[in-house]
C-alpha cells in the first residue's frame, strides 16, 4: 500500500505487531484510523504489520499540548481551571509532565484526589480517559475486547466468501489451513473494542490516563499495569505490541486500601495529599461557593477543621464541606450555633458513630 500523498522522507516512529499478526491486501487505511495507531496504513514484511506515523511533535508544534513551564506555570494552570493546589501539588503536577511519569497520587477519601487528575488534564489541554478500579477488573474491561457479535454477523455475510475460498480442498486439514490463513482479518482492529487504557494509548490527540481508585483493584491487575506505565505500550496477543503514539500521561489515585507493589510504587512518582490546611480550604470554600457568606465560611472551616481533630471513622471530605456550608446558606444561617451544627451533622458525617461523638461536643464545634 502506498503512503499518502505528499507524505516526505520526514522521520518516523514505528509501532510493530510481531506476534500472529498478517497484512491483508486491500485493507484501507481508515482500517488503521479506527485503532488510531498511525495515519499510514502497513507493509507487509513477513507475518510483520508495521504502521508509520510522524515522529513525535516537539511541545511548540501547533495542535500539540503546551507542557507547564515551570512549577508557578503549573499552579496558575491549575488555579485556572478551580483546582487550588499547594506548591507541593503543583510541583508534582510539573515533574510527572516535564518527566513524563506517571504519577500515584495517595491519600485520605475525599481530598481532591480525582479532581487534582480532571484539572491536569484541563490544564494541559488534554483529553482525560478514566478507569474506574473495582476488585475482579480484567484486562477484557481496562484494555480491550473483541465484538464478538459484530464478528459473528461478518462470517454469516462472508458464508459465501468462505465457500469459494474453501473450493478445491480434498482433506479436513487441508480446509483447516485455509481457514486459519484468513483469520487475521477477524482478529484485527477492525473487530477490536478499545477501552480506557488503549483508548489513551492510541488517541490521536495526547492524553491524560486517570486510573481511579487503584488500590480496590486485585494485585495481579497491578502487574498488567507495569507495561503500560514502563513502556506506553500493551501487548494483545492477536496484534502484538501496540506502543502509544505520544507518551499519555498518567494519574493513579489510592485510598490506601491495601498496600500498592514495590514494583508499581518504583514506576511512579509518589504524591500525598491530605485534608488541606485552614487557609487553603477557606479559599476552596469561597472559591467553589461564592454564595456562602465570608463570615459563615470562616466558621464552617474552623468547625470541621475541629470535627476532623476527634478520632472519627470517616473524617469529613473537601466535598462535604462544601455539601454543609451550602446546606446551611439554603436554611438562612448567618452563624453556627450549637443547635444548628447538631440539626446538620447528617450532611457533614456518614456514620452514626461519628455523629454520636461530635454531639458530645458541639459547644466547642461551633465556637466561632
Amino acid at each position: 500500500m502506498s503512503p499518502r500523498p505528499g507524505a516526505g522522507p520526514a522521520p518516523s516512529t514505528r509501532f510493530e505487531c510481531t506476534p500472529r499478526t498478517t497484512f491483508v491486501p486491500g485493507r484501507l487505511a481508515s482500517d488503521i484510523h479506527e485503532m488510531r495507531i498511525g495515519p499510514v496504513a502497513g507493509e507487509k514484511q513477513g507475518r510483520q504489520l508495521t504502521v508509520e506515523t510522524p515522529a513525535t511533535s516537539t511541545p511548540s508544534s501547533p495542535g500539540v499540548p503546551r507542557g507547564f513551564t515551570s512549577v508557578t506555570d503549573a499552579l496558575a494552570r491549575l488555579e485556572a481551571t478551580g483546582y487550588l493546589a499547594s506548591t507541593e501539588i503543583a510541583t508534582a503536577a510539573f515533574l510527572a509532565d516535564r518527566l513524563e511519569k506517571p504519577i500515584l497520587v495517595e491519600g485520605p477519601a475525599g481530598v481532591g484526589k480525582t479532581e487534582f487528575a480532571r484539572a491536569m488534564a484541563a490544564a494541559l489541554g488534554r483529553p482525560l480517559f478514566r478507569l474506574q478500579c473495582y476488585e475482579g477488573l480484567d484486562e477484557a474491561k481496562a484494555l480491550y475486547e473483541w465484538e464478538y457479535s459484530k464478528q459473528l454477523l461478518y462470517t454469516q455475510i462472508l458464508r459465501d466468501k468462505l465457500g469459494e475460498a474453501l473450493a478445491g480442498t480434498t482433506t479436513l486439514a487441508e480446509a483447516a489451513d485455509r481457514i486459519a490463513a484468513g483469520d487475521a482479518v477477524f482478529f484485527s482492529e477492525r473487530f477490536l473494542l478499545p477501552r480506557p487504557i488503549l483508548k489513551a494509548l492510541l488517541s490521536a490527540a495526547p492524553a491524560l490516563l486517570l486510573v481511579d481508585e487503584v488500590d480496590k483493584a486485585d494485585p495481579e491487575f497491578e502487574a498488567f499495569l507495569l507495561e503500560v506505565l514502563a513502556d506506553a505500550a500493551v501487548t494483545i496477543p492477536e496484534l502484538g505490541t501496540l506502543r502509544a503514539r505520544s507518551v499519555p500521561r498518567s494519574v493513579l489515585t489510592s485510598n490506601a486500601a491495601r498496600e500498592l507493589s514495590d514494583a508499581l510504587k518504583r514506576r511512579c512518582l509518589h504524591l500525598h495529599i491530605d485534608f488541606p490546611e485552614r487557609e487553603r480550604e477557606l479559599r476552596i470554600v469561597r472559591t467553589r461557593a461564592p454564595e456562602v457568606p465570608a463570615a459563615l465560611a470562616g466558621q464552617v472551616v474552623g468547625a470541621v477543621e475541629r470535627i476532623r481533630g476527634l478520632e472519627l471513622k470517616k473524617p469529613p471530605s473537601i466535598s462535604e464541606t462544601l455539601d454543609w456550608a451550602r446546606s446551611l446558606v439554603l436554611l438562612n444561617a448567618e452563624s453556627l450555633s450549637p443547635e444548628l451544627v447538631g440539626a446538620t451533622l447528617n450532611v457533614l458525617l456518614k456514620h452514626a458513630t461519628d455523629v454520636e461523638k461530635v454531639r458530645a461536643q458541639l459547644g466547642q464545634i461551633a465556637t466561632p
